[in-house]
């Protein structure tokens, strides 16, 4: 059995903080408290994760020497990638790093990449219809990466993994909701959002189309990673580089369902002035309310998938939310936003970059 040492990058942010949560709160025997290590990017950042006992390392992803030198120093043999689906040199870093690691230590290196279901929706160009993760997905990504960054990413960290001899994995999360449990920002950029923007207007919102999307409760999600890393460290054999794509799909979800659910809920509380969800006058209302960039309006909040997923359930993950226990519990969605700092998450600075590059 491995005994390797794990670094989990954007540590401080919701996925990221809530798979060190829950790697520490582990009882699993394959891995240690000593063995986990945080990348961050702030010295507050740092200070927040540091009260954990773990070793909290700042991190910067864009300074290739900087990042070989670390997963060097640190011994790190596997990577949980959790920092950026967008921009791809930080990944190709931490793969250089580990191919080094490879070379220098003999023994082998792993990454765990954290990708983004909107590089499957038709709207972002991927082909209509029913599509299998056990089918050609890289092919398909690769014929098409030129048009949309996250897919452009993925393609690049599985060939460069390849190149530099490590095993590669691709982990694709749906609509993530519930409150994280990391040490900073414990809010994911969907839900969230939307119940602030409800508060705020006192109305709730909806789009003209009821999109069926994909959920995972975020404890799922983590579930998913630890089944991953579990296999890794018990030396199993598993789909991993060109076949190596998971998605975290625990169930299905309709956009109106659930938003009619938070009108009523939200309502209840007193916090908006019906209980029921109105159409946005237009796209660019919709953003301004979101606060978002309008061009990603409608990949965050009206986009859906068709993807069959199979893989995750055949490596042992079993999802413990279903739809029903979500919108029976969506109350909990708001809870979370009146009690946590919304200015925490850095993903949507990242969306207005992108917008205006």
């Amino acid at each position: 059995m491995m005994q390797p040492n794990i670094l989990i990058t954007g540590a401080a942010g919701y996925i990221g903080g809530s798979l060190v949560t829950d790697f520490l709160s582990s009882s699993s025997a394959l891995f240690t408290k000593e063995q986990i290590h945080a990348a961050v990017r702030s010295e507050a950042q740092a200070q927040a994760l540091s009260k954990l006992g773990i070793n909290v390392l700042r991190l910067d992803l864009g300074d290739e020497e900087s990042v070989v030198g670390s997963l060097r120093a640190h011994d790190i043999n596997i990577v949980i990638h959790t920092a950026s689906s967008i921009e791809p040199k930080f990944a190709l870093h931490l793969i250089t790093a580990l191919g080094k690691r490879k070379i220098s230590s003999g023994q082998e290196t792993y990454f765990v990449h954290t990708s983004a279901l909107s590089a499957f929706y038709e709207q972002t160009g991927w082909p209509r219809g029913e599509f299998a993760d056990n089918g050609p997905v890289f092919n398909v990504e690769k014929q098409l990466a030129d048009s949309y960054p996250v897919r452009k990413t993925d393609v690049a960290i599985i060939e460069h993994a390849e190149i530099r001899g490590v095993t590669s994995f691709v982990v694709i999360p749906s609509l993530v909701y519930g409150k994280g449990t990391g040490e900073w920002n414990r809010l994911s950029v969907v839900i969230p959002p939307y119940v602030a923007s409800s508060i705020a207007s006192k109305k709730v919102y909806k789009f003209a189309e009821n999109t069926k999307v994909s959920g995972v409760h975020i404890s799922d999600l983590t579930a998913l990673y630890g089944q991953i890393v579990q296999k890794i460290l018990q030396q199993e054999a598993l789909p991993s580089g060109k076949e190596g794509y998971y998605f975290a799909l625990a169930h299905d979800l309709y956009s109106w369902e659930y938003l009619d659910h938070l009108a009523v809920t939200l309502h209840a509380r007193g916090l908006v002035s019906e209980p029921k969800t109105e159409l946005w006058a237009s796209d660019e209302a919709a953003a301004k309310s979101l606060g978002v960039p309008v061009q990603f309006l409608q990949t965050l909040w009206n986009s859906g998938e068709n993807i069959t997923a199979k893989k995750p359930s055949e490596i042992g993950w079993s999802p413990e939310w279903t739809k029903d226990r979500f919108l029976q519990n969506i109350d909990d969605e708001i809870q979370a936003v009146l009690e946590e700092d919304q200015t925490k998450s850095s993903l949507i600075d990242s969306l207005f970059q992108a917008a205006k590059a």
